[in-house]
């Protein structure tokens, strides 16, 4: 059986946002019907079995972690099949992997969202979309250096998303496999 993640957006950054993963999987256990939970790293990744309804199921742990945490965060998954896919077709394998995310996106993108972002770029940064995940090579000044803010991003792609390294992004695609 396949298993998939659900990703939480900007919880447990600089202090903010904070939902305790323990705490987290012991009221999705008991909250929700999510089958075979687990988490890992404290950015909010959930680990599960493959979802039947994941409308429903996003809609619910997002509505039970405002409730339990006070915080109201977007909820993405993505299946086994779709982070494989979308590693294979990322398009920066010539990036330095610590500066190469991938960006899940709740939605489908605007049709312009790719143009909007390259003119944002800084010298050496790269954008691609790959279905509804924005892979994005940092340029070697890394994250801190970017014009890509969270309000740019939200406003190009018009849906929230959530990004993650490239390692984490793999270290998922194992966890869900």
């Amino acid at each position: 059986m396949s298993r998939s993640v659900l990703l939480l957006r900007a919880v447990n950054v600089s202090g903010r946002n904070l939902v305790p993963m323990v705490r987290l999987r012991e009221v999705l256990a008991s909250e929700t019907d999510l089958v075979g939970v687990s988490t890992y790293i404290a950015s909010g990744n959930i680990v599960c079995d493959e979802l039947a309804d994941a409308v429903a199921s996003c809609a619910r742990v997002r509505e039970v972690i405002s409730t339990e945490f006070g915080v109201d965060t977007p909820v993405i998954t993505r299946t086994h099949g779709e982070l494989t896919a979308s590693l294979e077709a990322q398009p920066f394998h010539d990036g330095i992997e610590k500066l190469v995310h991938a960006m899940f996106l709740e939605g489908e993108p605007s049709s312009d969202a790719v143009v909007a972002l390259e003119q944002r770029l800084m010298p050496g940064e790269r954008v691609a979309l790959v279905g509804r995940d924005l892979w994005i090579a940092y340029s070697e000044q890394g994250v801190q250096a970017t014009k890509l803010t969270k309000s740019v991003l939200d406003r190009a792609l018009g849906v929230a998303g959530t990004a993650r390294n490239l390692r984490t992004t793999r270290k998922l695609a194992a966890l869900t496999a």
